[in-house]
């Protein structure tokens, strides 16, 4: 069979996949067509002109404004630098408010015309002659019965810079309200989203969670389960009655696409089970975090030899023989009984990024099993391209049990996590930062130890220290010994999204943001401070399980320039995912008023309870978090006796 044909196959194992994770209608291409026209078309560096971007909106259609909550996804507008501005502000018209028939919740839209104005100052610099800018649109639109994703698009007006140009002062009319958005990558195209019409959670880290599940794919190929079954299934595939290469091929895409479809079938399950807002307190519900703990201590305590997990072997035997029958059909159960045989090592895995899921969209799951599998099934079907690489394998054997063991200590090192998140959602303070980090640390030794033969466990083998185990041992323990100085305070980096925050009664003496001074769970407190300061409030509705809200205290809110600007708010914490009366309330605050219960969630209040702006996601773009609390300190003081 030619590489082109094997190509193609490839290619539609991928595409039957995909199909999988949308099946909705698309929506018309784009409603809304913008453009740009600068007044007054001639301007002296220094002065100022007006910029209208101007969106007209297909009928039945509306366009979200640049405040409204979420969801939906608001209109955000702005400038990219350029050598000829010096600095701009984009004035909006008020929008109408009204329920969203969509998303279920109160939202700001503009219909039939909108005209936005950004407010240009030219640099002092700016080169005489034609200056182009261009002015960068992100927005979601929507009719009565589906939206379109956000999407990115441009306009562009030509400028001439010209020193003797004389230009009066630009006008704002009535009714326009000043908007200071942060800086945002340019826009090129449209983002990735999920099919129209469903209310979509800040996707921030998408990448990262599509390679760590891909990632998992791979990994899980070398699991004691998985391994020794690639030889086996391969002989079946090039052992086929026709004996035609071509046959075996097809046979290992249908194999490939029966792994996908039961893995992106869970996913599903687990979406259509629990919907957006459940998925998004997924990670933070109590018995599911314990739920996981077991499934992880049973199999950590499992791989290490305590016991042996297995499928039912009657619905195993009752797929294979089905398999059996030969054919496209056989080829396909085969796949499923693959899969379902692979859960006794596959399953800490899956759970692990079907909680890590609750962190993104409701889409997550399906995306992160549908890719999971796709690189689980990956060797079958370059195996059955290239059957002649089968014989270089290496063979089951001593690695494979080292593999097994090492794997059991980590994931009961990832237990202690999802145990970590019941005690902070409950606030029994047992597994305390310092006692999780000893656990950690004392795993993650023991794995390393073992690779070295020092730690040894019954009937193990004696063989000689391979290159590749020496390498894998050091780096297990340089991650242990790297934990250390985490039981004293000081900050982990990217781990202090998975470890308790330091409290400051035990080894560690701060840390996170300590320094900054929270008003937890009481608004009306905050609220009632800012009116006596005339400082703005900051609001932070996070969770005492959410991984991403742990990071940014940890990782954005200890930058100096963030510390030094969150300083001239009065700072409030709502948690949400508690157990106490608190957290429900907060929840319910945070979805009545934003229209969401999505965390990490932050908003800039004035002493008056207005809103200024919100910000709805993890970013590691200090430069864009900054920007957001710029909004604070520009909006009107107000002071209240």
């Amino acid at each position: 069979m030619s590489v082109s044909m094997s190509t193609r196959l490839l290619a539609a194992c991928l595409l039957s996949g995909g199909l999988l994770l949308s099946q909705a209608p698309k929506p018309k291409l784009d409603p809304v067509k913008w453009s740009l026209k600068i007044e007054p078309e001639r301007a002296a560096p220094g002065q100022k002109v007006l910029a209208h971007m101007t969106a007209a909106i297909d009928p039945g259609w509306h366009l979200y404004s640049l405040t409204t909550p979420r969801p939906p996804t608001a209109t955000t507008i702005r400038l990219p630098p350029s050598p000829a501005v010096a600095k701009w502000t984009v004035w909006a018209p008020v929008p109408k408010r009204a329920m969203d028939p969509n998303f279920k919740v109160e939202t700001e839209t503009y219909t039939e015309k909108v005209e936005f104005l950004l407010e240009v100052e030219l640099a002092g610099s700016a080169s005489a002659g034609p200056a182009e800018l261009t002015a960068q649109v992100r927005y979601q639109a929507c009719n009565d019965v589906q939206c379109i994703p956000a999407v990115g698009r441009t306009a562009a007006a030509t400028l001439n810079v010209d020193p003797a140009a004389k230009a009066a002062p630009p006008v704002i009319p009535a009714g326009y309200t000043a908007f200071h958005p942060p800086p945002a990558p340019p826009v090129t195209q449209a983002p990735a989203k999920p099919p129209a019409g469903t209310p979509v959670a800040a996707s921030q880290g998408l990448g990262q969670f599509v390679a760590v599940a891909l990632g998992f794919g791979f990994l899980a190929i070398f699991t004691p389960c998985v391994f020794p079954m690639i030889p086996i299934t391969m002989s079946y595939f090039l052992g086929a009655q026709t004996g035609s290469r071509r046959q075996s091929v097809i046979q290992a895409f249908t194999f490939c696409l029966g792994v996908i479809v039961l893995f992106t079938g869970l996913g599903a399950a687990v979406t259509a089970i629990l919907g957006p807002f459940g998925l998004t307190q997924l990670g933070s519900n109590r018995w599911v975090n314990l739920f996981i703990a077991a499934v992880f201590v049973a199999f950590g305590l499992s791989l290490l030899g305590a016991f042996e997990i297995t499928v039912p072997s009657g619905v195993l035997t009752t797929v294979t023989n089905a398999s059996y029958r030969g054919g496209v059909a056989g080829a396909l159960i085969m796949g499923l009984a693959f899969a379902l045989a692979s859960f006794a090592c596959t399953g800490p895995f899956v759970g692990t990024l079907l909680a890590g899921a609750a962190q993104g969209g409701f889409y997550w799951p399906v995306l992160g099993m549908f890719v999971f599998s796709i690189g689980l099934a990956s060797p079958f079907f370059f195996l059955a391209l290239f059957p002649a690489y089968l014989a270089r394998m290496p063979k089951s054997g001593g690695w494979l049990e080292r593999t097994k063991v090492t794997l059991g200590f980590l994931i009961l090192a990832a237990a202690f996590k999802y145990l970590s998140n019941i005690d902070q959602v409950n606030r029994w303070n047992i597994l305390t930062r310092e006692r999780f980090l000893a656990v950690w640390i004392v795993m993650l030794a023991l794995a390393g130890l073992y690779l070295l033969g020092i730690v040894r466990l019954k009937d193990q083998k004696d063989e000689p220290l391979s290159l590749a185990r020496l390498f894998a041992a050091a780096a297990i323990l340089v991650l242990a010994v790297s934990l250390v100085p985490g039981m004293f305070g000081v900050r982990l980096g990217e781990l202090d999204a998975y470890v308790p925050a330091p409290t400051g009664a035990g080894l560690g003496s701060g840390g996170g943001s300590a320094e900054l001074k929270w008003i937890k769970d009481d608004y009306r407190a905050a609220l009632e401070a800012a009116r006596q300061s005339g400082r703005p409030v900051f609001l932070s509705f996070t969770g005492y399980a959410c991984t991403n809200c742990h990071w940014m205290e940890s990782n954005m809110f200890t930058r100096p320039e963030i510390a030094s600007a969150l300083n001239n708010y009065v700072l409030v914490k709502l948690y949400t995912d508690g157990t106490d009366a608190a957290s429900e309330a907060n929840q319910k605050m945070e979805e009545t008023r934003f229209g969401t219960i999505a965390i990490p969630f932050y908003a800039i209040i004035r002493p008056d309870d207005t809103v200024i702006g919100t910000f709805d996601r993890l970013t590691r773009d200090a430069g864009e978090f900054e920007s957001f609390l710029s909004r604070g300190a520009a909006a009107p003081p107000t002071r209240t006796s």
